[in-house]
């Protein structure tokens, strides 16, 4: 990473303040650009889903994985759930999604209810383990309610043995009206579906699995109480990676609660954060982490830096983290900040192996809590993990007093309503608009490669109007 002469920032440096200047290049398709990442996280894109309750869930973590990515539960999730997921998860099918299944005698209620958790908008209607037909919204229509589904199926559905070619299931669904094959296995049951869409996905992203070829998934510990505990469970449980999280990365607590786990020998990498100095960086590595999470305050439901004056721009932060992480044979992920496949580009320029998303993805169909609308149109409800809705959660075994002295405290935003994209409605789509944009970027910095990127690439600092002029005008001229 450079920048262009006359260019050197005197001062700290976030993502807007920044363009990259276009290198020669003989990268000539960006389908010729490794996204995979080294840092041991086995991600094929550098895509990883911050521990955030409206954020991160199993079905998230199933979807994201199988692109490439990679999905860290939350901290405060009981242990005997966060084993089901991870069970869940690995118990996935590579190619094939997993559908909401509905019995004949459901009711259209339940299918209504069921059907806008996935992306692909359909239900398949199952008897004893094999498809029967599928249901729509638009077969729900106009329909009562306490009719059954086997009522309002559709039959004719395309099906395929489940290890079909991704591309012969493409070709199969060119001129269907509805883009979704049921996928059976050798008794005829229900293996999952797959769309046209998926079909193509399939040939561009590699899913992140285990030594075992299932798909990979982290989940999170804090540091209070028996972090150690905590952690051997939730290795025993089968999860790839561990993050040891707090708000304050640079503190004994953590430090002390990063080398007892990383003692124990969990046999998974270790991730710790935040921190945002170089001296962070090293003492984190020091106790055992491998890689070191940077960021305080930028993210979209973080309100640290209006109530403490506290951080660090984001830039600045993680290119001095990872200048230093390299040094010592390890890794940041950049976490917050991003709003642009731009800034996902920029963190990697910078030196983040992987590049960690929230509440981008929270309106999407794959993230926890039920899909709502309003005079503008359909949303989910997400919030800050320093939030009073989520230091209520971690809290619930205390007593009312010390609850109540904690809710004083809060930082960060409690609920807010994100909206679903209706060109980006699911996680899959906005994992295509990101790749697609950083795919370009390596093309246009002449680089092969993530780590090619960072070392080719050359920056320049802009002035607000200098970002503006880089935005579409709405709607055109």
């Amino acid at each position: 990473m450079r920048f262009v002469e006359g260019h050197r920032p005197t001062h700290d440096l976030t993502y807007d303040d920044l363009f990259i200047v276009p290198n020669r290049s003989d990268v000539t398709s960006r389908f010729d650009v490794d996204m995979s990442t080294e840092d041991g996280s086995g991600t094929t894109i550098p895509i990883v889903v911050a521990n955030m309750t409206a954020v991160a869930g199993k079905r998230m973590a199933e979807t994201v994985a199988r692109r490439g990515g990679l999905v860290v539960l939350p901290q405060d999730l009981p242990i005997p759930a966060v084993a089901a997921s991870i069970s869940y998860v690995k118990s996935r099918h590579l190619v094939a999604d997993t559908p909401v299944i509905l019995d004949p005698q459901s009711s259209v209620t339940d299918a209504l209810a069921l059907i806008p958790k996935r992306a692909h908008g359909m239900a398949v209607v199952v008897e004893q383990g094999r498809p029967v037909g599928v249901v729509t919204e638009k077969r729900c229509r106009d329909v009562d309610r306490f009719a059954r589904v086997a009522e309002v199926l559709d039959p004719d559905m395309v099906t395929r043995p489940v290890d079909t070619d991704p591309r012969d299931i493409f070709d199969a669904l060119a001129d269907l009206h509805l883009g979704i094959a049921v996928l059976v296995d050798g008794d005829g049951r229900l293996a999952g579906v797959l769309s046209r869409v998926g079909a193509l996905r399939h040939g561009i992203y590699r899913p992140n699995v285990d030594d075992d070829g299932r798909l990979r998934i982290a989940a999170a510990v804090g540091i209070n109480g028996d972090v150690v505990g905590k952690a051997t469970a939730l290795v025993d449980a089968g999860v790839d990676l561990l993050v040891i999280d707090t708000a304050h990365g640079h503190q004994e607590k953590m430090l002390t609660a990063l080398e007892a786990v990383a003692a124990s020998d969990p046999g998974v990498p270790i991730a710790a954060g935040n921190v945002v100095s170089a001296r962070g960086t090293i003492d984190l590595i020091n106790a055992g982490a491998s890689i070191i999470k940077v960021g305080v305050g930028p993210g979209a439901m973080c309100t640290t830096r209006m109530m403490t004056g506290v951080g660090r721009p984001q830039f600045s932060a993680v290119a001095e983290c990872a200048s230093t992480a390299r040094r010592h044979d390890a890794h940041v992920w950049a976490d917050g900040g991003i709003r642009h496949p731009r800034d996902v580009a920029l963190a990697l320029a910078a030196g983040a192996s992987n590049v960690m998303i929230g509440s981008w993805f929270a309106g999407t169909y794959e993230s926890p809590g039920d899909l709502q609308s309003d005079a503008d149109g359909l949303y989910k409800v997400s919030f800050g993990m320093a939030s009073k809705r989520a230091v209520a959660a971690r809290s619930s075994g205390d007593s009312a007093y010390d609850r109540a002295r904690k809710s004083l405290f809060e930082e960060g935003i409690s609920a807010s309503r994100i909206r679903l994209d209706p060109d980006r409605p699911s996680v899959e789509d906005l994992i295509d608009h990101i790749c697609s944009g950083v795919r370009s970027t390596a093309t246009y910095a002449g680089a092969h490669s993530l780590r090619e990127l960072h070392d080719k690439v050359v920056l320049g600092v802009q002035s607000a109007a200098g970002f503006a002029e880089g935005r579409p005008l709405p709607g055109g001229w």
